[in-house]
C-alpha cells in the first residue's frame, strides 16, 4: 500500500476538517463497498475451487462416496457433505470480465 500526503491531493477545506479529527497520523481510507473485489478473485482462487467442487459433485453424482472424496481431496467428510449440498443449490459459474466470474 503506498502513502499519499493529505495536503497534496485534497482541497484544503476537507484537509482542514481531517485535521480537527487526526493531525499528523496516518489514517486508512477504504474503497467504496462497489468498488471491493470478492475474496479470492484477484488470485483465482475462487475459480480453483468452483471447478474442485463441482468435480466433487460430479464424481459423487457418478457413485464415489464421501469417505473416498474426502480422502482424494484431503476435506473432512462433513466438508464433502457441505460443498455437495452447497454446489446443489448454486447455478452454474459464468466468466464475467477480464479474470472474473460471476454467480448467475
Amino acid at each position: 500500500m503506498s502513502y499519499k500526503r493529505a495536503d497534496d491531493i485534497l482541497p484544503e477545506n476537507i484537509l482542514e476538517i481531517l485535521q480537527s479529527y487526526v493531525s499528523g497520523e496516518a489514517i486508512y481510507v477504504p474503497k467504496k463497498k462497489e468498488c471491493r473485489k470478492r475474496w479470492g478473485s484477484s488470485t483465482g482462487v475462487n475459480e480453483k475451487l468452483w471447478r474442485r467442487n463441482e468435480q466433487i459433485l460430479e464424481q459423487h453424482r457418478n457413485g464415489v462416496s464421501t469417505k473416498e472424496l474426502a480422502l482424494r481431496y484431503y476435506l473432512t467428510e462433513k466438508s464433502i457433505q457441505r460443498i455437495l449440498r452447497e454446489m446443489q443449490m448454486k447455478p452454474p459459474m459464468e466468466k464475467c470480465g477480464v479474470g472474473g466470474y460471476k454467480i448467475e
